[in-house]
């Protein structure tokens, strides 16, 4: 299943997302890391150190491959030039899967030792040089995006993404490919406005969207949560002398993360497996569809030469069952 974790910047949606990682990881389920932000820091939070983080490959830099691999023999693709970050897949495909090996996750993703169990973490990039003053973030998340919309997985199997701060995550449609999104705030006026503006622009796409409260001290903080958030308020996670020593470097043993954090973090885990029990792949893939034509009006007809819209394959449903070419 998907899962996404949002909120403003500053609001600790980085240390919840590697912490709930590290959780599904000591379980031994089969999990792919994904650091989508603007900062890249998933990786440091998952105990590299800066020369490991900084060395990780970026999926940007991948993209040919990526696209040349994802388009298989698809009729409807001319050639991966003409891929954008939207392209569905379609008959003929590549699709890709959790537990796999492939030639994507050979190029971009590393795996990762945890205290216990492994995962594999992929990164989209930072900004580089020459990206400053001519480049939106969200060209490097394209390839994010795109393997999302290729992506079968299962029950059990887990794809957690650190997204971009605030709204960002709404300027793609990667916001509607998670099963539930957790969105981190803090209990503060400025914690639950990121909270209300996410529920406002989600609100006709049947994003499940749980809130978690951050650096919750007391009951005070609690209720306030409560009468912002609502029904929305899932779990909430308090101070952490194991966040703490892990934030100076230290790699305290997991089994030692305080047993409230533990139970928030089961909680997590159960939403997220309530969620994928009511995916709909149909509306999943009518979803894909409608932002790759949306993209397709707007920029990239016109920037690929093609009309993108024949890209799209109308009897084509992505579902556990489809099978991808080898």
């Amino acid at each position: 299943m998907k899962i996404a974790f949002v909120g403003k910047g500053g609001s600790g949606k980085t240390t919840l997302s590697s912490l709930f990682i590290r959780h599904l990881a000591a379980t031994g389920a089969p999990v792919v890391a994904i650091d989508a932000d603007i900062n890249q820091h998933l990786g440091a939070a998952l105990g590299l150190d800066e020369a490991e983080a900084a060395g990780l490959p970026a999926m940007g830099e991948h993209l040919p491959l990526i696209k040349d691999h994802l388009r298989g023999t698809n009729p409807r693709i001319a050639s991966a030039a003409e891929m954008i970050k939207t392209t569905p897949p379609g008959e003929g495909s590549r699709l890709l899967r959790v537990r796999e090996d492939n030639p994507v996750y050979d190029a971009c993703a590393r795996p990762v030792r945890l205290d216990p169990g492994a995962v594999r973490l992929m990164v989209t990039g930072r900004f580089t040089e020459d990206d400053l003053g001519v480049a939106c973030y969200h060209s490097k998340t394209g390839a994010v995006e795109l393997c999302l919309n290729h992506l079968v997985d299962g029950r059990d199997e887990y794809v957690v993404v650190d997204m971009t701060a605030g709204s960002d995550s709404f300027a793609s449609g990667m916001f509607t490919r998670f099963d539930v999104t957790f969105l981190v705030a803090e209990p503060t006026r400025k914690g639950v406005s990121v909270y209300r503006q996410y529920k406002e622009y989600a609100r006709d796409f049947g994003v499940t969207l749980k809130v978690v409260g951050n650096k919750v001290q007391g009951p005070d903080d609690l209720d306030f949560l409560r009468d912002e958030v609502g029904d929305d308020l899932l779990t909430t996670v308090g101070h952490s002398d194991w966040v703490r020593a892990m934030e100076k470097g230290r790699q305290p043993r997991f089994e030692l993360l305080e047993e409230a954090n533990r139970e928030a973090l089961r909680t997590l885990t159960a939403a997220a497996d309530a969620a994928y029990g009511a995916r709909d792949w149909a509306r999943y893939t009518r979803q894909m569809v409608h932002f790759h034509l949306k993209n397709a009006r707007s920029w990239g007809n016109e920037r690929t030469g093609a009309d993108l819209a024949a890209q799209v394959d109308p009897g084509f449903v992505l579902g556990e069952t489809v099978a991808a070419p080898a």
